[in-house]
């Protein structure tokens, strides 16, 4: 099959590598039809690359068709329609059962000590291979795949892999009070949509912040009001005041994380350390790696005091200075962590439907065959061509 693999630092190639087979009984092949492109693969492009080895098939946003399951599936059988959920998660173990499927106990890879596996996302999360491919192996098929129905395009489902389910913890974690006002930091294809999702759940105001104007246009077409970072700075606190009475947002979305803008040592220092051989840079990643702190140093400086900060951006860094007096005297209170998917699923399925209330029937900005998958990339990368979300078709 094609799959997209990891090569090196800012190299992804499309190559030819073994289909995947069933493995356990409870296994199940997807033939994968779409598989997105996600702002969390562009720290395999960079920063983390010491956690990856060449071949690595990367992607953790796909969907497609059952080809084939195994002994021991009951629950789908060839020719059901499903989302997979970038979670490997089990579905039966402690905290699967808490709706905790990132922390899955069953897949949690003790040898870095980190949470359930991934697909598509290094040696920290598995190293299992990804669905930026033809096909997938998907394990626990009983309880893991997201049947859907046949009819509708893979626009309408597609997101629940990863995208809605993150956004929609997003606005959960951020605990927004009715009427109340919630600041996006990052319109990518996270904070976008959170922002549509925290309007559809009754907030009174959405500020989005970003760096790219098709990003914040496309925001202020859904009902956000836009606020340009390249603009506004340092004073960003002071537009923000403006809009609530200078009291400052009731929640604060940071959906930018580790590739924040404004921090240049720090981004030295992530592009120095992905220069090193790995038995170097693993280490000093795990240990003395820090991040780029500027958006979630600035979401610390908008909400306003007894608020909360809800973190979707992926962070890293094992020595993340904090300002910890600040937020313990101001009472802020911080939420974050992976999306648990099947956490959210119930929420999200029924609004997928024609009515289509967060738009994302056209939430793709850009459509491109798998082959094209290292453009894609550096697209992304540069923020070219108003790109915001692509799906790969293989």
């Amino acid at each position: 099959m094609r799959a997209v693999t990891w090569q090196g630092r800012r190299d992804v190639r499309v190559e030819t590598v073994p289909d995947p087979r069933i493995e356990e009984p409870t296994d199940v092949i997807v033939r994968v039809t779409s598989t997105g492109l996600c702002g969390s693969d562009l720290h395999l492009y960079e920063p983390l690359g010491p956690f990856l080895d060449p071949g690595d098939i990367l992607g953790h946003e796909p969907m497609g068709i059952v080809e084939e399951i195994g002994g021991a599936v009951t629950a789908l059988k060839p020719g059901d329609r499903v989302v997979v959920p970038f979670n490997v998660s089990c579905g039966d173990c402690f905290m699967c059962d808490q709706g905790l499927q990132s922390q899955c106990e069953t897949t949690q890879v003790t040898e870095y000590g980190t949470g359930a596996a991934l697909f598509g996302y290094t040696k920290l999360y598995g190293q299992v291979p990804g669905g930026q491919a033809e096909y997938l192996r998907v394990p626990f098929g009983n309880t893991l795949p997201v049947k859907v129905e046949h009819g509708p395009p893979d626009d309408r489902y597609v997101y629940l892999s990863d995208v809605l389910p993150t956004a929609w913890q997003a606005v959960e974690y951020a605990s927004v009070p009715r009427d109340g006002t919630v600041v996006v930091l990052g319109l990518g294809p996270v904070g976008d949509m959170a922002a549509r999702i925290a309007l559809h759940r009754g907030a009174g105001r959405v500020i989005g912040v970003d760096l790219v104007p098709e990003r914040l246009n496309r925001a202020a077409a859904h009902g956000v009001i836009p606020l340009d970072w390249r603009r506004y700075g340092k004073d960003l606190p002071e537009a923000v005041a403006e809009y609530t009475g200078g009291r400052g947002a009731d929640a604060v979305i940071d959906a930018v994380g580790m590739e924040a803008h404004g921090s240049p040592v720090a981004k030295g220092a992530q592009w120095a350390v992905g220069l090193l051989p790995d038995a170097v840079a693993q280490p000093l990643m795990e240990h003395a790696g820090v991040d780029r702190l500027a958006a979630l140093h600035m979401a610390m400086r908008l909400v306003r005091r007894g608020g909360t900060v809800s973190v979707s951006g992926v962070y890293g860094g094992a020595l993340d200075p904090m300002p910890l007096l600040t937020m313990f005297d101001r009472q802020i209170q911080l939420r974050m962590g992976q999306a648990n998917v099947l956490r959210w699923v119930p929420d999200i399925l029924p609004l997928l439907d024609d009515e289509d209330v967060l738009g994302v029937d056209h939430f793709a900005t850009h459509a491109m065959p798998l082959e094209e998958a290292p453009k894609a990339y550096a697209m992304f990368q540069e923020k070219a061509d108003g790109m915001v979300k692509t799906l790969l078709k293989p």
